[in-house]
Order: C-alpha cells, then sequence, then structure tokens
C-alpha cells in the first residue's frame, strides 16, 4: 500500500466500566486480519457471523463468540484474550468497539465499520442493558482494573434512559459521536470498509459480496446458497448461544435476548416531534452533514 498514506495512530488509552484499549499494545497483527468496528448495538454480531461463514464457508458449527473475541473488553483477562488469538490458524477477525484513536492501527489488516442510526443504537442499548443479570454486572464491577464509576441498572423509563444517553453522550456506556466521527474520518483509506445496518437489511446478498470482494474472499461455490442461510435473522436466532459469550447465559432470557429483534425504527412511538428534531440537528452538528444522512439512511458514501 503507498507509504504516503496517513494512517490513523493511537493517541490514547480509553478505560471504563467495558474498555481496556491497552490490550492493543500487545497484540500482533498479521497481514491478513480482519478487524470488526462499531459503536456497539450497530450490527455487529451479525457482522461478526457474516465473516465468519465467509472465513469458514458456511460451515454451521462455528462459535462465533469463541473465534471472534471483543478484544477490549475487560474480562476476560487480556493475556487470556492475546494468548488465544495468538493460538488462532484461521484468518483471525477481532471485534471492538474503540474510536479509532484508541486502538493500534494495522495499514495491512482489513477493518469493517458498522453503522446505525443512534436512536435505533440506543433501543437496541436499552434491551441489553435491562436484562443483564448480576454476573454481568459482577464481571464488570468486580473484574480488577476498573477506571471510572460502575455501570450501573438502568432506569424503567425507556424515555428517560434516551434522555440520559443524550445529554451524557452515550451514558452510561461511552461517547457515540466521537466513534462515529473517528471512523468516518478514515472512511476512504483503502483497508477500510464502511457498512449499514439499514443496507444489510435492504440487501443482505449485495451486502455480502461487496464484503467478500473487499475480503478477498470468493463466494461463487456452491455454499454461497448456504452461507446466506446462515447469516439469516431467523437462523442466528435459532441458534443464538453460537453468537453471544457464555452462550448468554448473563443475560435474563438467555442468548436469544441478545439477539432480540433485528428492526429499526422502534423508538418511533417513544420520541416525540421534539426529541427527534434535537437528535437529527445534533448529528449535523456533531458529523456533519454527509456524515449525518449516512447514519440515518446507510446507503452510498460521501
Amino acid at each position: 500500500m503507498d507509504q504516503k498514506i496517513a494512517w490513523p495512530a493511537k493517541s490514547r488509552e480509553f478505560r471504563n466500566h467495558h474498555f481496556d484499549s491497552t490490550v492493543w499494545n500487545d497484540f500482533r497483527f498479521r497481514d491478513d486480519d480482519i478487524v470488526i468496528a462499531t459503536y456497539a448495538k450497530s450490527g455487529t454480531t451479525w457482522m461478526q457471523q457474516i465473516v465468519a461463514q465467509l472465513v469458514f464457508d458456511g460451515d454451521p458449527d462455528i462459535d462465533v463468540a469463541q473465534r471472534s473475541p471483543w478484544l477490549d473488553l475487560r474480562y476476560p483477562s487480556k493475556g487470556l484474550k492475546l494468548l488465544t488469538l495468538e493460538a488462532q490458524t484461521h484468518r483471525r477477525f477481532i471485534k471492538t468497539h474503540l474510536p479509532i484513536d484508541a486502538l493500534v492501527f494495522s495499514p495491512k489488516a482489513k477493518y469493517l465499520y458498522i453503522g446505525r442510526d443512534g436512536r435505533d443504537v440506543v433501543w437496541s442499548m436499552y434491551n441489553h442493558h435491562a436484562n443483564a443479570t448480576q454476573q454481568w454486572y459482577d464481571n464488570l464491577n468486580k473484574t480488577p482494573g476498573l477506571v471510572g464509576p460502575p455501570i450501573e441498572r438502568p432506569t424503567a423509563d425507556i424515555h428517560q434512559y434516551w434522555h440520559e444517553w443524550m445529554a451524557g453522550d452515550g451514558h452510561p456506556w461511552w461517547p457515540f459521536w466521537e466513534n462515529v466521527r473517528g471512523w468516518w474520518a478514515a472512511r476512504h483509506l483503502p483497508n477500510v470498509m464502511f457498512v449499514h445496518f439499514v443496507d444489510l437489511k435492504r440487501d443482505m446478498a449485495g451486502e455480502i459480496r461487496r464484503i467478500a470482494d473487499f475480503l478477498d474472499i470468493p463466494v461463487d461455490g456452491p455454499q454461497w446458497e448456504t452461507i446466506l442461510h446462515h447469516c439469516s435473522f431467523d437462523w442466528m436466532k435459532q441458534n443464538a448461544a453460537r453468537h453471544v459469550g457464555g452462550g448468554g447465559d448473563w443475560l435474563a432470557g438467555g442468548a436469544e435476548t441478545f439477539i432480540n429483534k433485528g428492526v429499526n425504527g422502534r423508538w418511533a412511538d417513544t420520541l416525540t416531534a421534539g426529541d427527534v428534531a434535537e437528535y437529527e440537528a445534533r448529528a449535523r452538528a456533531e458529523l456533519g452533514e454527509d456524515c449525518a444522512r449516512w447514519l440515518k439512511e446507510g446507503g452510498a458514501i460521501g
């Protein structure tokens, strides 16, 4: 690749109840690594399944949660995750929710960034947060090395939850706008591809072909229809335990609660016209017109 390209550089560490970005400092890249990056609740698990199916040629028995760890999550320990990834002999695909300036960026890896409207993100986040068990809270809050306040149980009022998320820029999780904005700035790099949740819903087969081309994985064989079937929402819901760490036992209702509805627009019955206007104005101010449009609608990248 062109050595004159200004590659993203790590400029800070990011730590909270979920994150320990220092793990990237010790991660040893391979030239064909794939990094799946999102803010969270934007289609991460779906993209992990798509990549797994492409890498493993439609194998239905792949335990995606084990094969594709969330590298910067505080548990299990970073040492264990690094050893696990070092031992993998297949093409690796790694999950991150970090902003781009808090991880180490490799010019030779491939990066898939998945976007989703912030309103849909919050509604999916709430399902995750409200259904978490005490084990989930203990894993986050009692694992040594916590920086900052612990994460607490959410309000029962999702409208209040929305206002807290907006006022606190992603509260109680992590900042939303900087995550999208930072990755957006890297969208034209030759090893970065943007995918939108809406486009995956609209044309899954077309988007998977586009992803396969980006990853240099041929999809013209007899397994193509099998790959598509295994990436469908219904199949993933029926096989949810393969896609959620610990089999989903840290969620009330198990892994099927994690793979919840896979739909957009649930916020429309709760947010007022004023709420919607405030969010859309904030998106334009934080991201600019082109990025705000893409985040809302998907489609072509500006």
